[in-house]
């Protein structure tokens, strides 16, 4: 007998082909071959298939998976089990060996079925077909869950998972169970926003228990809801993590601060349901006050300090030194150290302080400032080199030194010319008292040879040179081995050179390092001297004319 390749493929799937594929059909044909559990006899194993007598014109036939548990047969050639008919091919009935089982435990759970009892419970998909998912509860009974009864979202994510679902429809002729697992979710969302409105309504502060812990705060269950504390909502001394003070089953004493409508999200605090410690300072502290706190925490961005009453300022990097290279708060504090801080910023609806240690620190700049002037040179340490400059240390305060200021006319940058401690000499090019910046040149010692080239030439000379680059704006030319100059797009007439071609203009523009030449010009020039020269030549008399026309 030939091999039935494809009733091979439909049993290796018989898992999802039987409910919904069929129910249909089943319901229509109310055919009891179709949903009845029958006893057959094992006749033949061959290779995957298992040939079953079920007293029909040609025997059944079922996957050896069917029958196989942990790669042993569980039955063999003439034993009798129970199967049930999942479909056909080529006249030959299809058979399931496992579904029967199922269908028993279905027409069980039937019999004993109360419709006045009708709650959710859980079960797991474990196969799909064209109308929905087969799924089983924990005793293996059998329900079809239709794609109508589930979200379109969660249809292909579905396969494997436990879902809580409703009884929706029991038919005894069929012996099918279809379950909602759409009537599931609006039940406990019913349920669910009961819970919610008597919670949010009830003003009173709420004992609740830590169910979860995050990086961004708590989930604490209030009475079978979950509403989130925030880590910003933990202490008034500001943002904590909730894992060093708290750990999962912690009872906690929470307020309702907030209930988003839309996506039923509860917001709770438990410094909202102690009392405020910000009031007792409110009449009491001022921006500019002195106060004696100490170090609780440091971070990479700054540090916290305890003001002793349940209220923590917050130190940024920026506030602890003169210093603009402070790249570790814990190189200048140390947790638990009492020091000395001005308050710089109060915002009581924020609950935010803000202290400054710098402020009573002196300030390095004003020194420099009475000691140095722009167009000093002075000598100073390389500090830090970056991939745009380098600062340099120049008595305690940092200037920068930028790539471009290395070198008139080498392309080079600090990386490549310095390492930190080397001593340069440089030229104060710019001091911004205001953002306490400073500005250094080395090139800036002698003068740029743009400046010699302006000093040596006059305007409207005639300048050869080679074109060395062309730009959509113009060309530049080298004219000689530090110095290029520009000719603009408008200022080359009829002339369109390539790179490496000898060219000439006038000289028209120099000024701060730029020279601009125009070959318009030098055209001009050019005819205004051949002009002169034309006129300068003997005149022609009338007697010269007359002679000529004569002969």
């Amino acid at each position: 007998m030939a091999k039935l390749n494809g009733a091979h493929n439909n049993l290796e799937d018989l898992e999802n082909i039987d409910f919904a594929a069929m129910l249909d059909e089943f319901e229509s044909e109310k055919n009891p071959e179709n949903i009845s559990v029958i006893d057959g006899k094992i006749i033949k194993i061959e290779g995957d298939e298992v040939f079953v007598d079920i007293q029909d014109k040609s025997e059944g036939v079922l996957n050896i998976s069917e029958i196989t548990k942990d790669d042993k047969l569980l039955f063999n050639v003439d034993d009798v089990i129970k199967v049930t008919v999942v479909g056909s091919y080529n006249g030959r009935r299809l058979l399931s060996y496992k579904k029967a089982l199922r269908k028993e435990k279905v027409v069980e759970f039937i019999k004993n079925y109360n419709e006045d009892n009708n709650d959710t419970f859980e079960v797991k998909i474990i196969g799909k077909n064209r109308g929905g998912f087969v799924a089983v509860d924990n005793n293996e009974v059998e329900f079809f869950l239709p794609k109508s009864q589930c979200s379109h979202k969660e249809i292909n994510t579905l396969m494997n998972k436990k879902i809580k679902v409703k009884i929706l429809k029991i038919d005894e002729e069929t012996q099918s169970i279809v379950v909602s697992k759409r009537k599931a979710n609006e039940e406990d969302r019913k349920k669910k926003k009961e819970l919610i409105n008597n919670i949010i309504n009830d003003s009173e502060l709420k004992e609740g228990v830590v169910r979860k812990l995050t990086s961004y705060g708590m989930f604490v269950d209030i009475g079978g809801v979950d509403g989130l504390v925030h880590y910003s909502e933990i202490s008034y001394k500001g943002p904590v993590n909730p894992s060093t003070l708290y750990k999962e089953g912690d009872k906690v004493l929470v307020k309702i601060v907030g209930y988003d409508e839309e996506k039923k999200h509860i917001s709770l605090s438990i410094k909202a349901a102690l009392s405020d410690p910000w009031d007792e300072i409110k009449d009491s502290l001022e921006i500019g006050d002195i106060l004696k706190v100490v170090v609780s925490n440091i971070e990479n961005y700054g540090a916290f300090v305890d003001l002793g009453n349940d209220i923590e300022g917050f130190l940024h990097i920026s506030e602890i030194s003169w210093d603009k290279n402070v790249k570790n708060p814990r190189d200048y504090l140390k947790e638990g150290q009492e020091i000395d801080v001005e308050v710089i910023e109060i915002d009581y609806e924020k609950r935010r302080l803000r202290v400054s240690l710098k402020n009573l620190l002196p300030k390095p700049f004003d020194g420099f400032n009475e000691k140095f002037k722009v167009g000093d040179i002075v000598e100073g340490e390389i500090s830090t080199i970056t991939n745009f400059g380098a600062f340099v240390k120049i008595d305690n305060i940092e200037g920068l030194l930028l790539n471009d200021d290395i070198s008139w006319t080498e392309n080079e940058t600090c990386k490549k010319v310095y390492k930190v401690g080397d001593k340069v000499k440089v030229k104060i090019r710019k001091i911004d008292s205001e953002n306490q910046k400073i500005s250094l040149s080395v090139k800036h010692l002698e003068e740029s040879p743009s400046s010699l080239f302006a000093k040596e030439h006059r305007l409207g000379d005639v300048i050869k040179g080679i074109v060395s680059d062309i730009k959509d704006f113009g060309v530049f030319v080298k004219v000689n081995d530090k110095v290029e100059a520009l000719i603009k797009n408008e200022d080359l007439g009829e002339v369109k050179p390539n790179i490496g071609d000898e060219i000439e203009g006038a000289l028209i523009f120099t000024r701060n390092g730029k020279i601009r030449l125009s070959i318009k010009k030098l055209n001009l020039i050019k005819t205004r001297e051949d002009l002169e020269k034309f006129n300068s030549d003997d005149k022609i008399t009338i007697g010269d004319i007359i002679k000529d026309q004569l002969q």
